[in-house]
């Protein structure tokens, strides 16, 4: 909840109150806010309570509402509630009463979560205190062990809702606050140390899309779908001009460094996805085949309802177009070859042999930016100059006096990767590449330059037989330098190869790469002042949890684990952090082979509950048995 240039006061909401000292003391602060105090006894109780009635009186003198009979797991229900959203719901030392165990609180704090948001405002705040030790976070010290604590911020997943905040609960600064309820007592709890959880809502899962894309490969123009695990990294825009997502300033950061060194020539203009088979080969003869995403064009005498008409398409401009159109609709009427298709478009039911890939690297790409270099650099006139990317090139060639010239190019790859938490399928790569003085010894300048660079945030340089790499723990592999002689001997071929979203983690410091797909405002909004690299990120998900489930089943046909971590990644909607296989057993009668797989469901962008991760989890047995043809057992 944002206080700041409101046009109207705050509106709380309190549950759970006992003599109300607390709501009275909020009223007495200098910041306005509209109070609505509730308490679960009727009036005669509640006023039993040692000076109630004094802090009722404070609370309406002040414009608030005291309300009693109101059930903090209920509050949809309450009539005197009907109608009105609440910027902050505040539940102070929940508790069963009595001598109730964990899984009563647990319980409680559960169904108070969501009964709360049927009243919170869409950007509303939910502030619960507890003693130290019962929410069951590293913030607690000593921490409890997790099955003795109320795993509060398990309990507030179950209503979507995410740890947001967590601070000492400063009791001092609310004037004759007085805590009781203690084992429904007139006794308080134990306030030291104790600890106030702010809780938001959680963006919602993106429903899997149906993404295809049009565009001219080798002089022909092709449709295919983009496989379904991959359609929410498509079409995001990260690298354009106006952009100020982490890995746009990464890429801005290291080349105003390099721009120091050597002339840059970036090249923004639209770049094909789809890659031919001959030429991919021809490029990158030494790429991993078990890496690359292989594709079908689709066949334009079949009719798809995830697509425009070919005279739609017409009308668009080159490049790649991209239409999308949610799967679940579109599954629903196509059945099983319908998901096999979406899933692995590899796959072609007609039996042909792929001949596209999505790019696993902007190398062969690269190959034609460098061929296209004098269309883009020529036909200066002598009263003509250019200016590109902050580089004045000059009329006789020289770029603010420097010989060398590097192009580069950035955008997204694409690797068929397994499901772990370093192992990213799609990224952005940036690619460097020229030809270069060898006595202006440019290998050895880069790596002075990129380690001084670099070096503040865990990335060493690492010399390997086929060239310099870029390591960093606990991701690995980040990006490396390669070099080959041509013909003219004082002339030397560097390109480098970098990954600007493992940059981007380490620079802004954030605990997951699929952070920097969110589409959580709270993200992006972070990024708007254009930090500096380390410039640490603040999370808006702390502690979340993470959820182990085993899948096992048989299969009769060979098996394709690639296939697995596709359908993974798609029934998670991206959730499942690690996938390692513990167990496989061929059964020495019978044609089958018995896997099981461990998943780990983890999520820094969203609100992932047990309740979620298991539908998740069940979703997945249902996508292996239709699209893989496997038995759960």
């Amino acid at each position: 909840m944002q206080a700041v240039g409101m046009s109207r006061s705050p509106s709380i909401l309190l549950v759970g109150e006992g003599n109300f000292s607390f709501s009275a003391a909020l009223c007495r602060l200098p910041s306005e806010v509209s109070v609505t105090a509730t308490c679960l006894q009727p009036q005669e109780e509640a006023l039993r309570q040692e000076g109630a009635s004094i802090h009722m009186q404070i609370i309406k003198d002040s414009g608030g509402k005291v309300l009693f009979e109101v059930d903090s797991t209920k509050l949809g229900e309450c009539a005197s509630l009907q109608g009105q959203l609440f910027d902050r719901v505040h539940f102070n030392f929940p508790h069963c009463g009595r001598k109730s165990g964990v899984k009563k609180n647990r319980q409680l704090l559960k169904d108070f979560f969501l009964s709360c948001v049927q009243v919170l405002a869409e950007d509303g705040e939910v502030h619960v205190s507890l003693c130290n030790g019962q929410g069951g976070t590293p913030a607690d010290q000593p921490r409890r062990e997790r099955h003795n604590s109320w795993q509060v911020v398990a309990m507030a997943a179950e209503a979507h809702l995410v740890l947001s905040d967590v601070r000492p609960f400063e009791s001092d600064q609310y004037q004759s606050y007085k805590c009781t309820g203690y084992r429904s007592q007139d006794k308080g709890f134990h306030l030291e140390n104790a600890l106030l959880h702010v809780f938001t809502r959680s963006a919602p899962f993106s429903s899997p899309q149906v993404f295809k894309m049009e565009e001219t490969v080798e002089g022909e123009k092709v449709q295919y779908n983009i496989p379904a695990e991959l359609t929410d990294y498509m079409s995001r825009c990260f690298l354009t001009s106006d952009s100020v997502h982490p890995v746009k300033l990464v890429q801005d950061f290291l080349l105003e460094k390099l721009q120091e060194k050597w002339a840059v020539f970036m090249v923004t203009e639209t770049l094909p996805v789809l890659l031919g088979a001959k030429r991919l080969h021809l490029c990158c003869p030494d790429i991993d085949h078990m890496l690359l995403y292989r594709i079908h064009i689709c066949q334009k005498e079949l009719s798809c309802e995830a697509c425009t008409s070919t005279d739609e398409l017409q009308g668009q401009a080159s490049g790649p177009c991209a239409i999308s159109k949610q799967a679940d609709k579109v599954l629903s009427s196509k059945g099983v070859d319908g998901m096999r298709s979406l899933c692995f478009p590899d796959v072609d039911l007609k039996g042909e042999t792929a001949l596209y890939f999505l790019r696993p690297s902007l190398c062969p790409l690269m190959e034609a930016v460098v061929a296209k270099k004098e269309e883009w650099t020529g036909g200066e006139t002598e009263t003509e100059n250019k200016h590109i990317k902050g580089i004045h090139l000059e009329q006789s060639g020289h770029w603010n006096g420097v010989t060398n010239l590097l192009y580069g190019i950035s955008g997204l790859v694409f690797r068929n990767v397994p499901v772990n938490p370093w192992a990213l399928p799609v990224f952005h790569e940036f690619l460097l590449t020229g030809v270069l003085p060898k006595k202006n010894e440019p290998v050895k300048v880069l790596e002075q330059t990129l380690g001084a660079l670099l070096a503040p945030y865990g990335i060493a340089m690492v010399t390997k037989e086929e060239g310099l790499h870029l390591m960093a723990q606990p991701m690995g592999f980040i990006g490396k330098v390669l070099t080959n002689d041509i013909n003219d001997v004082s002339l030397l071929s560097m390109t480098v190869s970098l990954n600007l979203d493992l940059l981007a983690v380490l620079m802004f410091s954030l605990p997951d790469w699929r952070l920097l797909w969110s589409r959580d405002p709270r993200f992006s909004q972070q990024f708007v002042i254009r930090p500096t690299p380390g410039t640490p990120f603040t999370a808006f998900s702390l502690f979340p949890e993470l959820f182990s489930f085993d899948i096992s089943f048989w299969t009769e046909t060979a098996w394709e684990e690639k296939k697995f971590y596709a359908l993974v990644r798609v029934a998670s909607r991206g959730t499942v952090e690690h996938v390692k296989l513990i167990d496989k057993f061929s059964h020495p009668d019978l044609s089958q082979t018995s896997y099981c797989y461990r998943l780990i469901y983890h999520s820094h962008t969203h609100a992932l509950s047990h309740t979620q991760a298991l539908q998740f989890h069940k979703r997945l047995e249902s996508l292996l048995s239709e699209c893989l043809e496997v038995t759960i057992r």
